[in-house]
Parts: structure tokens; sequence; C-alpha cells
């Protein structure tokens, strides 16, 4: 292989991995809207039995997304943050329309971060008094974690309260292929010919 054919095979594996981290994040953000569209409206704002101090489901997608804000804001002030959710009055379509904004804005940070290092992401600040981190895969790590962490919590207060999701949805959102598709990619998760738009479009 020649030196320009290696720079060339560089430059397009940084790319995929461009695209795949962004497409990732966009994915995981559908797994939200499904779970907003198919919760029992009596759930938004509700409180399990015996525990005052827990979050509402409502107050959980709403810090989803100011959470998300703020590792914009911090971490890429160049690009638009979006206005954040008050949790107090933010209803389930407020709250689907903020999710797509805002992992519309992560999933351009994390393209911008995990590039050939040619945008203007260099470092990733999860919160004011964190140390920085070089931009990196554990940046998209980070940020899943913390999504999956919270989705846990909706699906177990929506259990609590007595309306569960049904079983298609709890095991829908672990069918990456068929979210992968419903974000607009033709392929699925590794397929080294899907290189999807950067957005989930009117999907969500």
């Amino acid at each position: 292989m020649t030196k320009r054919q290696t720079k060339v095979h560089t430059q397009l594996g940084r790319a995929a991995v461009q695209i795949s981290a962004a497409q990732i994040f966009l994915v995981n953000d559908r797994m939200n809207q499904i779970l907003i569209e198919h919760l029992d409206p009596a759930t938004w704002r509700a409180k399990p039995p015996g525990k005052n101090k827990a979050r509402t489901i409502a107050a959980i997608f709403t810090h989803m997304h100011n959470v998300r804000c703020k590792w914009v804001r911090l971490t890429a002030p160049h690009l638009k943050v979006p206005r954040q959710l008050n949790r107090a009055h933010c209803t389930p379509q407020q709250a689907r329309a903020g999710l797509a904004e805002s992992a519309a804005r992560c999933a351009e940070m994390l393209a911008e971060a995990l590039g050939d290092g040619g945008g203007r992401v260099e470092k990733f600040l999860r919160d004011g008094w964190a140390r920085p981190w070089p931009a990196g895969p554990e940046m998209l790590c980070y940020m899943l974690s913390h999504e999956a962490h919270h989705r846990g919590q909706v699906c177990m207060l929506a259990h609590q309260l007595g309306f569960p999701l049904p079983i298609k949805v709890t095991s829908g959102i672990w069918n990456w292929e068929k979210l992968w598709r419903e974000c607009g990619a033709p392929g699925g998760p590794g397929d080294a010919e899907s290189h999807p738009p950067l957005c989930c479009g009117s999907k969500l």
C-alpha cells in the first residue's frame, strides 16, 4: 500500500467512526422517543407510593434533555445550544421535540469530536466541576450510559405505577437493526455500506 493509499484509508476510517458515533447517539434517542410515545399519560407526572423524593418520568426526560444541553454548551459552544425544558410544565410532546433537537446537536458534537481532528471539539466537559476528557470514544460511552440509566428508571417507574410498557416496546428498544433503519440507515450496525444522514427526520 502506498503512502497516499494509507492516508486515504485512514481518512475513510475516521469518517466511518465519525458517522457511526453520531448515528449511534441518534439510535439511542430513538429509544427515548419510543418510550415516551407508548407511555400511559397517567404516568407522566405521577410518583410511586412512598417515594416522595423520586423524580417523575417527566422530570427524568427533561433532565436528560437539559444535561445534553449542558454537554453541548460546555463542550461545543460554537453549536446552537437548545433551549432547556421546564420539568414542571413540560408535556410529552414538548419532551419529544426537545430531545430530538438536543440529540441532533449531540450528534453534531460527536461527529466533530470523533472525526479527523479538524473540528473544534477537542475535549469533553460533562460538567463544570469535572475534569475535561480528551475527545474520544469514552465521551460517547459516558453519554450513552447516562441515557440508558435513566431509561431503566422510566421503565421501572411505569411498572411501579401500574402501567408497565408493552413487551413489544421493552423488547423493541433492543432491536438495533430496526432502530438503525428507522433512523435513516439502509443497513445495520457495523454495515460498511451504511452511511446515514445525521438525523432521524420524520421517523421520530
